[in-house]
């Protein structure tokens, strides 16, 4: 009886903490609707190879454990809708409003990850076909000069990617100390398509008339490159939610009616592993909550 009337829960997001969420929602018999805007897998897509989730001893690319979450999810049969969320709104109960529909859950789950930081410098709309902040976006490329801007994990992962697809990498820092894994250092320093450059504040992104490469002014001086990828730093995915919410979270999260699962809320601890067993965590909660109020 409790199965028949057991609230609907919305999930924001298909990254791994979203379709872990939604994975033992459904092992409870509940049938969570999932929304994602772009692809499954969140920034997973971005990463060279994952080798801190258990089961993989030698690691795994990112893509290629997304294609085990697709397969899984397909097993079990969950649901994934394509749309993006416009609008979070609570007045009494929640109101989902998407690009294509509107929903009404008793439960929303964000998932939604981070973005990109806005970048430091002004993009021209002449040179913002060969500037990113995304590594996927480029993974089709080969013997091209990309600069990555960035001195942590993401940086150094995203130039091990490149060059070993047959480019040649630069990597600005604007400070002497690096911030990434000393293991990704090491591979990097013994990558010979890999360049490193500190003191390097990128100032200026101009490009060419003639070839259209990137002419990149630094304070330490100046570079061409076909490509410039900036991995600067990342903060939450929020944008959908409105004031009104953002002042009500608290509240609206100690009722058990809004979860923040995954990247979203793990600042520093931005893991796969970690965000997996974080949407475990919530799934239980969530089931927990329903079933002491008899629902």
């Amino acid at each position: 009886m409790m199965q028949n009337n057991m609230p609907s829960v919305l999930i924001i997001g298909a990254g791994p903490a979203g379709v872990s969420t939604a994975i033992q929602l459904k092992r409870y018999g509940l049938t969570p609707i999932l929304l994602e805007k772009d692809r499954i897998g969140g920034l997973l897509w971005n990463a060279n190879k994952v080798e801190n989730y258990p089961g993989f001893p030698d690691g795994i690319p990112g893509p290629k454990l997304v294609e085990l979450f697709e397969k899984q999810i397909r097993r079990i049969g969950i649901r994934i809708i394509f749309d993006e969320v416009k609008n979070l709104v609570f007045e009494n109960d929640w109101l989902v409003e998407t690009k294509q529909a509107a929903y009404r859950p008793d439960v929303v789950v964000i998932a939604t990850g981070t973005k990109p930081r806005p970048l430091p410098v002004t993009i021209q709309d002449k040179v913002k076909n060969r500037v990113f902040t995304e590594v996927w976006r480029l993974l089709e490329a080969r013997k091209k000069h990309i600069v990555i801007v960035g001195a942590g994990d993401a940086a150094f992962d995203y130039a091990l990617n490149l060059a070993g697809r047959g480019n040649t990498v630069t990597i600005l820092n604007r400070n002497t100390e690096v911030s990434c894994l000393p293991l990704l250092w090491e591979r990097a320093s013994a990558t010979p398509a890999i360049s490193y450059r500190e003191r390097s504040s990128l100032q200026l992104i101009d490009s060419d008339a003639v070839t259209g490469r990137l002419q990149l002014f630094t304070d330490g001086g100046s570079l061409t490159a076909d490509y410039l990828l900036f991995a600067i730093g990342r903060e939450s995915q929020l944008d959908f939610m409105t004031k009104s919410v953002k002042r009500q979270e608290r509240r609206l999260a100690e009722c058990g009616k809004l979860y923040f699962v995954g990247d979203v809320h793990n600042t520093l601890f931005r893991q796969t592993a970690i965000a997996a067993g974080d949407g475990l965590r919530t799934a239980m909660q969530i089931y927990s909550q329903m079933s002491l109020r008899g629902t």
